[in-house]
């Protein structure tokens, strides 16, 4: 295989590392690319040298730095200029090696119009368009994705003003008002298939993956191979997807996507993306081919050294992405300082996120991926769990608690969840009685070893060591009696405590848990999910007190508009200013009629968690 002498990534968190780690496998020099933002980040230390620029998105100055640290080829990862043609032509004028398909291909798929009438041109069937089918439809954006410049529309009365509002959201966030008007499936599957092509003309596929667990277009569980596909559906993506690569002229990794409709069984081409896909390792883990490897032997002009008869699946794969986010109330943004972070041993895990490491807004909020195999789809579901019971991220809020109950769920064991399962049913939020228990037993417990006289210990608490006594009041009866006892009504009989980890034993169930007491601090993670059970004003981002009036961010963020000044009369619920992160906005309305009396913000200011924006006061009546 050839190989490049050196390679920079032009990404940051878990796909630049995942990518270097390949590259150092087969002795490539790694360069990265980094912010001031990211200055300690943990795919800086991952690399052979470094190289700091002003923005991930500056085309130009990503190439200066790679032309300056001798780098042969320049891997985009995914997001910011994977799919940007400009870029892979900037890349190669500087005589450089893009590791992805040509700039050509990229402009021709990246548009939904052009790649929907390629795919007519290969005899990959396509979604009936709006004209053809009766309501309901959809109107979405040609020269984008993600959900951006899409509307739902149920009757014709509806059709005109979703039109120009998805146009207008289009042109916002695609420079492109341009849009397709097709037959909107209500229940649907979400089926990708993984292709790759050589220079030499040889086009391959490597099974399909079902990403059909998303919200609002956002994907959120992933897996491989489709549970629910009959052999005629699985013969009909796969041979499509490489038709439609082979039409095109397609080389290195890309993803051929198709919606699958429950009511009917057909499937409908989508779109393609033109790079390497976040949910890249559910295909490696079936296949045992890493994706990385060959998207290098590509790039570098080699022949794919795999045919289609040597891609087999072996086993089930499913992928969780953890996010920052609170899933629980509303999918909000968070940010914040990582306190303690446990990842599992037992599963592969792509993360960038660290104990004690800074999480901003500035960059999209997916902090890691876990994934696991099993050999079958009940056994890799059972990996999952046990995943994210060992998973722990405390100081900042994240979505490990959602993915443990969603992959819990009746609904995912039986692979009932497609494309908008999430958008119509709520994912119940985890009961926090035995955390609560926990935290109470271990505050205990730490209390009747401790030497009242003991300061607190500024690491927290250690039952081998010198333990560090707390001032949390849990509202809780607890009764001592080593090693075991009650609170309240639970019996609780500990195993071991070590290390900020707790297994105890509660009426007779055994439970796992990561706690950190601290002066003021009671903090746990039990099967995924964060709870803080600390006094009020310290809970991580509580704001002050404010009157009933006060509208305060609900995440950090931007403001993106403000709609009134002080002294302005307003209705209950009334949208006072919009506030933006991480690819959501959220609209801060009046909690009741009354008059303005604080506005605390300006438009493009970027304000924390829990900052008073507004204060109205309540009307006379």
């Amino acid at each position: 295989m050839a190989v490049f002498e050196s390679v920079l990534v032009a990404n940051r968190g878990e796909i630049a590392r995942r990518v270097f780690r390949t590259c150092r496998e087969l002795g490539i020099r790694t360069i990265a690319i980094y912010t001031a933002l990211d200055a300690d980040a943990p795919h800086v230390r991952d690399a052979d040298e470094a190289v700091e620029v002003a923005s991930y998105l500056d085309a130009d100055a990503v190439v200066t730095a790679a032309v300056e640290a001798g780098a042969a080829a320049i891997h985009p990862g995914y997001g910011f200029l994977s799919e940007r043609a400009e870029f892979a032509r900037a890349v190669a004028k500087a005589g450089l090696t893009w590791v992805g398909p040509t700039p050509e291909v990229i402009e021709q798929m990246g548009r939904k119009d052009a790649a929907r009438e390629i795919a007519v041109a290969a005899g990959v069937p396509v979604v009936p368009r709006g004209e053809d089918s009766p309501y309901p439809l959809l109107v979405k954006a040609a020269a984008g994705g993600g959900g951006k410049g899409m509307r739902i529309v149920r009757s014709p009365e509806e059709l005109d003003e979703a039109r120009a509002a998805a146009a207008r959201e289009a042109l916002s966030a695609f420079g492109d008002e341009t849009l397709l008007i097709e037959k909107y499936v209500e229940r649907g599957r979400h089926i990708e298939v993984q292709v790759f092509g050589d220079t030499h003309g040889n086009v391959i596929h490597l099974f399909e993956r079902d990403c059909s667990t998303q919200r609002r277009h956002q994907k959120v569980i992933e897996e491989a191979p489709a549970p629910t596909l009959t052999d005629d559906q699985r013969n009909l993506v796969l041979t499509s997807a490489v038709a439609l690569a082979k039409q095109v002229g397609y080389t290195g990794a890309g993803t051929v996507e198709f919606l699958l409709d429950d009511a009917t069984g057909d499937a409908y081409f989508l779109e393609m993306n033109t790079r390497l896909q976040v949910e890249h390792p559910v295909t490696e883990e079936i296949t045992g081919v890493d994706l990385v490897a060959l998207q290098l032997r590509v790039a570098a002009g080699d022949r794919l050294g795999i045919t289609q008869d040597d891609v087999r699946v072996d086993g089930h794969a499913i992928e969780v992405r953890v996010y920052a986010e609170d899933a629980f109330e509303g999918f909000l943004p968070q940010a914040g300082r990582t306190s303690i972070v446990r990842w599992p041993e037992n599963a592969r895990v792509e993360h960038a996120l660290e104990s004690e490491q800074v999480v901003s807004t500035a960059y999209d909020p997916m902090l890691a991926k876990i994934i696991v195999h099993g050999g079958d789809r009940e056994e890799a579901r059972a990996a999952m769990l046990k995943a994210l019971d060992a998973t722990a991220v405390l100081g900042l809020t994240t979505n490990t608690g959602f993915l443990r109950v969603l992959a819990a769920s009746d609904a995912f064991r039986d692979a009932e969840i497609d494309t908008a399962w999430l958008d119509r049913n709520d994912v119940p939020a985890p009961d926090p009685e035995i955390p609560r228990v926990l935290v109470a037993w271990l505050s205990a417990m730490l209390s009747a070893v401790s030497d009242t006289t003991t300061p607190f210990r500024a690491d927290g608490w250690r039952l081998a060591g010198s333990p560090a006594p707390t001032i949390v009041d849990l509202d809780r009866s607890i009764t001592v009696d080593r090693p075991s006892g009650r609170v309240d009504d639970h019996l609780v009989r500990q195993i071991s405590a070590a290390d900020h980890v707790l297994v105890a034993v509660v009426d007779g169930v055994r439970h796992r848990a990561v706690i950190n007491v601290q002066p003021g601090l009671a903090e746990i993670v039990h099967q995924g999910h964060r709870f803080d059970f600390s006094p009020p004003d310290r809970v991580a981002g509580a704001a002050a007190h404010h009157s009933d009036g006060a509208v305060e961010a609900k995440m950090p963020g931007t403001v993106i508009d403000v709609r009134v000044a002080v002294g302005d009369t307003v209705e209950e619920g009334q949208v006072l200013g919009v506030l933006e992160a991480m690819k959501m906005e959220v609209s801060l309305k009046a909690p009741f009629a009354g008059t303005v009396t604080v506005v605390g913000a300006s438009r493009g200011s970027q304000v924390p968690l829990g900052a008073e924006l507004f204060v109205v006061e309540p009307a006379d009546d």
